[in-house]
């Protein structure tokens, strides 16, 4: 069933509208990758953080007031966004900023999503919006947010969600939904134990994105109702939407592909094994996330490295990498790298291999190694003649090792201490 999503153009509601995101969670189930970094600061995608995703899809979508929420461990997402989205006009009332919690209402940190709004309302009165756009700074996806406004309007919602399908047997991670052939929302459970399969997809469940679209003065009055009530844990997904449900107009957005009838590609890339996958997905011959989009370009801080540089051609001693994506400054020396994503930065020298791996910025691997499955964080020295994805129960005991046997390296794990401000 396809909605009539574009019956009502957003015209220029779309730059009356004031985008939040998200941006403090702690991300304990990217284990040591989030030990420095929050999770939307962790590098994807060879010279990208995660949170760039979401920024250029606001930028693209012509939204110009965004406000990150930061909490823990911000100061590297802090740095990256004062040196690569410094580019609205003030004078436009344009605006990019990181706003740190602050305690401001409470007198605590965020208790939860829509506490984290609630403490920065001063913010919505200030710009006074039209409509509040909620987001997630850890997920990975393009979409044009005024295809939402105009679903959004088309329906007079108070409440518009963006929604996907998930596998049945994920859907425990995710708010899950159930609607009527209209879109609107039925019912909603956040991260069910034992969560239903979808009415309209066998086998896969309808979940939240995360994303929600609120007309400004209905989402004040329900964030100033949710804060009298002591017995509400002050978040979006248990508390506040599941109580709109019956009273108020609350849809779900597909997004959704209905010509190839499957769902827009969409990654929370909230555990290792979902990071490792969606760097793996973007190798790729026709990636469904396509970063070479020249009409939807994602953005990010420049670092200014040269070219990849491969060197060495002798019968037992080429530099090269194939099935491969290999970023700005790094130099293949004499080594092989097959089916990996080499970020910004990265030295591999003599007679070293590397397959189904992640290597982060500013990694130096010796010669001689061999990587495979592997995540190793940035600024690791990885010795000569080390191995890593050949014995598991070794990598264990010396690494990280996740449920579906991607190994995670970090500089303490070698005895590097070495960490920064990023």
């Amino acid at each position: 069933m396809k909605p009539s999503l574009l019956n009502i153009h957003h015209g220029n509601d779309i730059r009356k509208t004031l985008a939040l995101v998200l941006a403090g969670g702690r991300g304990e189930r990217l284990k040591k990758l989030t030990n420095w970094r929050v999770k939307p600061a962790v590098p994807f995608g060879g010279k990208y953080r995660i949170i760039d995703f979401s920024l250029s899809n606001c930028l693209n979508s012509d939204i110009r007031k965004i406000g990150i929420l930061t909490q823990y461990k911000s100061q590297s997402l802090i740095r990256h966004v004062m040196r690569g989205w410094e580019l609205f006009h003030t004078e436009l009332d344009e605006f990019i900023e990181c706003i740190p919690a602050q305690k401001k209402s409470g007198g605590d940190w965020y208790q939860g999503t829509a506490n984290a709004i609630y403490q920065n309302i001063d913010l919505i009165h200030y710009h006074q919006p039209k409509y509040v756009l909620i987001l997630s700074g850890d997920h990975v996806y393009k979409m044009d947010y005024g295809h939402l406004l105009s679903f959004h309007k088309s329906n007079d919602a108070d409440l518009s969600i963006a929604t996907t399908y998930v596998p049945l047997e994920e859907a425990y991670r995710y708010g899950i939904l159930e609607i009527d052939d209209k879109y609107r929302i039925q019912s909603f459970s956040e991260k069910p134990k034992t969560p239903d399969a979808s009415l309209q997809v066998p086998g896969k469940a309808l979940a939240s994105m995360g994303i929600y679209l609120f007309n400004t003065n209905f989402l004040l009055s329900y964030l100033n109702e949710d804060a009298e009530k002591t017995y509400s844990t002050h978040d979006f997904g248990k508390d506040i939407i599941p109580s709109l449900i019956e009273k108020k107009r609350v849809f779900a957005f597909p997004f959704y592909d209905f010509e190839q009838n499957k769902p827009i590609y969409w990654q929370d890339v909230g555990t290792v094994d979902s990071y490792w996958k969606a760097n793996m997905d973007l190798i790729g011959i026709s990636p469904e996330l396509n970063l070479y989009d020249v009409e939807w370009p994602i953005r990010t801080a420049s670092n200014n490295y040269p070219p990849a540089k491969f060197i060495f051609n002798e019968p037992n001693r080429q530099g090269k990498a194939v099935d491969s994506i290999v970023a700005e400054g790094c130099i293949i020396s004499g080594a092989n790298i097959e089916h990996s994503m080499l970020s910004s930065n990265v030295r591999v020298e003599d007679h070293s291999y590397i397959k189904n791996s992640i290597i982060l910025p500013n990694v130096s691997i010796g010669k001689n190694c061999r990587i495979i499955n592997t995540i190793v964080d940035k600024e690791c020295i990885i010795p000569d003649g080390t191995i890593i994805g050949e014995d598991l129960a070794e990598d264990e005991r010396r690494f990280d090792l996740s449920s579906e046997g991607v190994i995670l390296v970090e500089p303490e794990m070698l005895g590097q201490s070495i960490h920064q401000i990023e």
